[in-house]
């Protein structure tokens, strides 16, 4: 399938940029992204999040960071995230000077929530030092009262106006690598203000429908907006607004991409962890074996591919499978559960394996059919390790200590 579709509109030409490892505007594939519903302090529970958005389509994940354990938070959490991580920053310009120590891929400022222009600048200064962009979050239930007082409410023009004033704070200290979204829950309002937005703008657009409430009502008016916009050729990026499970945005953000000819449609989803202190194998290397060896089997799996035993079978629960390394072996796991240990040269082949396994018998079936002392065996290699390399192998407490430095200053 071609990735773009040749009966809707072409696709409105913006500038570059750079969320990490995923590129957003120029050509590149429209992104999809979701935002994780935990507190980001408890990093354990929003890497499982993260990974299990990860599986079921976001290129890139946002967490808040709305308090100092959150951006310590952050610090532990991006080096073993499988996708860019972006920090959403409402009112504290601190803790967006916090998030960019810990290394977060991007951030996003509501400009209705901060408004003093020498912070805006500051962020924009320190972002543009560590090339990290940002996205402009303009939102029609939090504009600036004096914006809101001049267009007599949130219009599409006092959401473009808004986006706007914002850019020229960054322009001052010659920053530009941003992307701007002009949300409403509104449905008409939100499409007529991108619809502004893409003539008034070479930015890349992120496009949404705030607020859109649960399913199914929420589905249908992201749709409705998201839909209209991209089949006029705006957008280069999107996310679903659901009062739901963050995996649900996630789901439909892909599922509407390909069933619009935007992204390339394939049984297979492999994810993989980036690596990181505690990597046992080349990850990079495994991840490509195993697409080369299951991209042709047209096997619809959520697969993943993790660097090491100690988080990887946790983080990626949701994967239909995975493979884990540890000791030169590899942990088989279904559904965060692990069913056999086997050689490291043997990581790519069981896979494989267990993959025509799994899609011929279901799930229940091999788990049934599990070694049941492998869980044993990773514990094992687990805790041997946690004893040679560490708790902090990541040495998140270093950026820990900068963020604290930081906030005393």
């Amino acid at each position: 399938m071609e990735i773009t579709s040749q009966l809707l509109t072409p696709r409105r030409r913006t500038r570059e940029i750079a969320v990490g490892k995923v590129k957003v505007g120029g050509d590149n594939p429209i992104s999809v992204q979701s935002m994780t519903t935990t507190k980001t302090a408890n990093v354990d529970a929003t890497l499982e999040q993260i990974y299990a958005l990860a599986a079921a389509g976001a290129d890139i994940v946002r967490c808040t960071c709305n308090e100092q354990a959150a951006a310590e938070g952050l610090a532990q959490i991006i080096p073993r995230s499988p996708v860019p991580i972006v920090a959403d920053i409402h009112f504290h310009v601190e803790m967006a000077l916090a998030a960019l120590e810990a290394g977060v891929h991007g951030l996003r400022l509501n400009p209705g929530n901060l408004r003093k222009p020498s912070e805006i600048k500051l962020v924009a200064q320190e972002a543009k030092d560590r090339g990290v962009p940002i996205r402009i979050g303009v939102n029609a239930g939090s504009l600036h009262p004096d914006i809101y007082e001049q267009f007599g409410g949130a219009t599409p023009e006092a959401l473009v106006e808004s986006a706007r004033l914002e850019l020229a704070y960054f322009e001052e200290v010659d920053f530009h690598d941003v992307k701007i979204s002009v949300k409403a829950s509104s449905v008409a309002t939100m499409i007529a203000a991108y619809r502004l937005a893409s003539e008034t703008f070479d930015h890349p657009l992120h496009l949404g429908v705030t607020e859109a409430g649960p399913l199914p009502g929420g589905l249908l008016k992201g749709t409705a907006g998201i839909a209209t916009l991209l089949a006029e050729g705006i957008g280069d990026t999107l996310r679903y607004s659901l009062t739901a499970d963050p995996v649900e945005e996630a789901r439909a953000g892909r599922q509407l991409l390909e069933s619009m000819g935007l992204r390339e449609r394939t049984g297979l989803d492999l994810i993989a962890c980036p690596s990181c202190g505690r990597a046992e194998v080349d990850v990079i290397k495994v991840a490509s074996e195993a697409q080369a060896a299951l991209a042709n089997r047209n096997l619809p799996l959520q697969i993943a591919v993790m660097g090491c035993v100690v988080n990887g079978p946790g983080e990626a629960r949701h994967a239909d499978l995975g493979i884990a390394a540890g000791r030169k072996r590899g942990h088989l796991f279904i559904r965060g559960q692990i069913i056999r240990v086997v050689k490291e040269e043997d990581m790519v082949a069981a896979l494989v394996e267990e993959a025509e396994k799994l899609v011929a018998e279901g799930v229940e079936a091999r788990l049934a059919a599990r070694d049941f002392s492998a869980e044993a065996e990773a514990e094992a290699d687990r805790a041997a390790l946690l004893d040679l390399k560490g708790a902090d192998a990541n040495h998140a407490s270093e950026r820990i200590q900068k963020i604290r430095r930081r906030s005393e200053n």
